[in-house]
Protein backbone atom coordinates (compact mmCIF):
# COMPACT_ATOMS: atom_id res chain seq x y z
CA UNK A 1 0.00 0.00 0.00
CA UNK A 2 0.77 3.22 -1.06
CA UNK A 3 -0.44 6.91 1.47
CA UNK A 4 -0.89 9.94 -0.09
CA UNK A 5 -0.86 13.27 1.50
CA UNK A 6 -1.34 16.71 -0.06
CA UNK A 7 -0.44 19.99 0.95
CA UNK A 8 0.07 23.55 -0.57
CA UNK A 9 -3.68 24.59 -1.68
CA UNK A 10 -5.28 27.84 -0.80
CA UNK A 11 -6.67 30.72 -2.41
CA UNK A 12 -5.08 33.20 -4.71
CA UNK A 13 -5.75 35.99 -7.28
CA UNK A 14 -5.89 35.56 -10.67
CA UNK A 15 -2.07 35.75 -11.89
CA UNK A 16 -0.96 34.62 -8.94
CA UNK A 17 0.91 31.29 -7.57
CA UNK A 18 0.94 28.37 -5.71
CA UNK A 19 2.89 24.88 -4.75
CA UNK A 20 1.08 21.54 -4.13
CA UNK A 21 3.27 19.06 -2.64
CA UNK A 22 2.22 14.99 -2.02
CA UNK A 23 4.00 13.11 0.45
CA UNK A 24 3.84 8.75 -0.15
CA UNK A 25 4.76 6.70 2.26
CA UNK A 26 4.33 3.49 2.74
CA UNK A 27 5.59 0.72 -0.18
CA UNK A 28 6.96 3.86 -2.72
CA UNK A 29 9.54 1.28 -3.85
CA UNK A 30 6.66 0.24 -6.23
CA UNK A 31 5.53 3.26 -7.62
CA UNK A 32 5.63 3.70 -11.40
CA UNK A 33 4.04 7.25 -12.25
CA UNK A 34 2.67 9.52 -9.84
CA UNK A 35 0.20 12.54 -10.71
CA UNK A 36 -2.48 15.31 -10.34
CA UNK A 37 -6.06 15.08 -11.17
CA UNK A 38 -8.54 17.84 -10.05
CA UNK A 39 -12.23 18.18 -9.47
CA UNK A 40 -13.86 21.30 -10.49
CA UNK A 41 -17.29 21.82 -8.78
CA UNK A 42 -20.11 20.09 -10.81
CA UNK A 43 -17.47 18.71 -13.14
CA UNK A 44 -15.93 15.62 -13.73
CA UNK A 45 -12.40 14.74 -11.98
CA UNK A 46 -9.50 15.64 -15.10
CA UNK A 47 -5.90 14.84 -15.28
CA UNK A 48 -3.73 17.87 -14.53
CA UNK A 49 -0.23 16.64 -14.91
CA UNK A 50 1.97 13.34 -14.11
CA UNK A 51 5.78 12.23 -13.38
CA UNK A 52 7.12 9.16 -14.12
CA UNK A 53 8.82 8.31 -10.65
CA UNK A 54 12.40 6.76 -11.97
CA UNK A 55 13.06 8.99 -15.19
CA UNK A 56 11.32 12.29 -14.08
CA UNK A 57 9.60 12.25 -17.26
CA UNK A 58 7.01 14.68 -17.26
CA UNK A 59 3.08 14.77 -18.95
CA UNK A 60 1.20 17.66 -18.76
CA UNK A 61 -2.88 18.43 -19.91
CA UNK A 62 -3.10 21.42 -22.81
CA UNK A 63 -4.57 24.10 -20.45
CA UNK A 64 -1.58 24.03 -17.85
CA UNK A 65 1.04 23.74 -20.49
CA UNK A 66 3.51 26.39 -19.86
CA UNK A 67 2.00 27.41 -16.52
CA UNK A 68 2.48 24.16 -14.00
CA UNK A 69 5.37 22.19 -13.73
CA UNK A 70 5.56 18.94 -11.84
CA UNK A 71 8.70 17.66 -10.16
CA UNK A 72 9.75 15.23 -7.79
CA UNK A 73 12.36 14.25 -5.02
CA UNK A 74 12.10 10.10 -5.13
CA UNK A 75 14.51 10.35 -2.23
CA UNK A 76 12.19 12.02 0.12
CA UNK A 77 9.22 10.59 -1.61
CA UNK A 78 7.86 13.65 -2.37
CA UNK A 79 5.74 15.19 -5.72
CA UNK A 80 5.54 18.77 -6.37
CA UNK A 81 2.99 20.74 -8.82
CA UNK A 82 4.13 24.69 -9.49
CA UNK A 83 1.30 26.26 -10.63
CA UNK A 84 1.69 30.18 -11.92
CA UNK A 85 -0.20 32.25 -13.59
CA UNK A 86 -2.87 30.93 -11.92
CA UNK A 87 -6.20 31.22 -13.31
CA UNK A 88 -10.14 31.49 -12.21
CA UNK A 89 -10.76 28.06 -14.93
CA UNK A 90 -7.78 26.90 -12.64
CA UNK A 91 -9.69 26.61 -9.19
CA UNK A 92 -10.51 22.94 -8.38
CA UNK A 93 -10.29 19.87 -5.24
CA UNK A 94 -6.36 18.90 -6.75
CA UNK A 95 -6.11 15.37 -6.05
CA UNK A 96 -2.18 13.40 -5.73
CA UNK A 97 -2.71 9.74 -7.14
CA UNK A 98 -0.16 7.36 -7.65
CA UNK A 99 -0.02 4.04 -9.63
CA UNK A 100 2.05 0.92 -9.53
CA UNK A 101 5.28 0.11 -11.65
CA UNK A 102 3.39 -1.65 -15.06
CA UNK A 103 5.71 -1.56 -18.81
CA UNK A 104 2.48 0.24 -20.22
CA UNK A 105 0.65 3.20 -18.36
CA UNK A 106 -1.60 5.51 -19.62
CA UNK A 107 -1.12 8.54 -17.14
CA UNK A 108 -4.26 10.39 -18.14
CA UNK A 109 -6.81 7.63 -17.21
CA UNK A 110 -7.79 7.68 -13.57
CA UNK A 111 -8.56 4.17 -13.91
CA UNK A 112 -4.45 3.65 -14.23
CA UNK A 113 -4.14 5.10 -10.39
CA UNK A 114 -4.32 2.47 -7.60
CA UNK A 115 -3.79 5.29 -5.17
CA UNK A 116 -5.30 8.44 -4.52
CA UNK A 117 -4.69 11.46 -1.26
CA UNK A 118 -7.61 13.30 0.21
CA UNK A 119 -7.12 16.38 -2.01
CA UNK A 120 -6.21 19.64 -1.45
CA UNK A 121 -8.18 22.74 -2.74
CA UNK A 122 -6.87 25.28 -5.05
CA UNK A 123 -9.43 29.07 -5.33
CA UNK A 124 -8.46 31.45 -7.43
CA UNK A 125 -10.28 34.62 -7.35
CA UNK A 126 -10.78 36.64 -10.53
Amino acid sequence: QVQLVESGGGLVQAGGSLRLTCAASGRTFSIGVMGWFRQAPGKEREFVSAIAWGKGTPYYEDPVKGRFTISRDNTRNIMYLQMNNLKPEDTALYYCAATKSLPTIVVEKESTYDYWGQGTQVTVSS
